[in-house]
């Protein structure tokens, strides 16, 4: 539970930075991109920046070789008992439902998770974790201070729960960021995988499934 509930800590302050940025308004960028009529909650936040980080192949990754096509980012860990997996299955199950409606669209769209424990995420270990997922979710991790770099950019925050020097069967509290970024990296809104009240937003696989129908075009 402590997961969770601090894993809902950063939505408001993201929120609060996209309209605290010039453009958070409206205008072009992620936003415009996806050429809605009216902009994601995410607009005209510094949210991103490019990297270097390693896939679960254990081949370089940069934000970069994303380019041009619309990104959705997740960060947590595979050893996230609860929050983390239940996130992903509903993105991927309303992505694999986008596929079928929508497979051009969807071709546009890379799904991206990103480590935030690399101390236990080797490559091999994120392989086997985004394969039970889905075949087009990319793994990455790096070394612990490429991924604080990540996290500081795209505005993560996390935190090893209890013995900060543990190695293992330790927990990790972390921001509940699911970024959905345009084609020009620039970040577009929060993907809907939690319950914010509405019955078109509730956090089900449905739900991210009319969320990519909007924005990605």
């Amino acid at each position: 539970m402590n997961i969770a509930r601090s894993s809902l800590v950063i939505l408001p302050f993201i929120a609060a930075l996209a309209a605290c940025q010039p453009g958070g308004g409206g205008g072009k960028g992620g936003g415009g991109e996806s050429g809605g009529s009216s902009s994601g909650e995410l607009v005209g936040a510094r949210i991103g920046g490019d990297f270097t980080l390693v896939d679960q192949d254990g081949k370089p990754a940069r934000w970069a070789d994303y380019a041009g096509k619309y990104r959705l980012v997740y960060f947590g860990y595979t050893y996230c008992p609860d929050v983390c997996p239940v996130d992903l299955q509903k993105i991927m199950a309303g992505y694999r439902t986008f596929e079928k409606v929508a497979p051009e669209k969807a071709a546009k769209l890379q799904p991206i998770f990103i480590s935030i424990d690399p101390e236990r995420d080797t490559p091999a270990v994120i392989k086997a974790y985004v394969a039970a997922f889905h075949p087009k979710l990319i793994g990455l991790t790096g070394t612990e201070a490429q991924i604080e770099a990540v996290k500081r950019d795209f505005a993560v925050v996390s935190a090893k729960e209890g013995d900060e020097k543990a190695t293992k069967d330790y927990l990790v509290s972390h921001s509940r960021t699911p970024y959905l970024f345009g084609p020009d990296g620039k970040p577009i809104a929060l993907v809907p995988v939690d319950d914010p009240g509405t019955p078109q937003d509730d956090g089900t696989p449905q739900a991210v499934e009319a969320f990519l129908v909007k924005w990605v075009k």
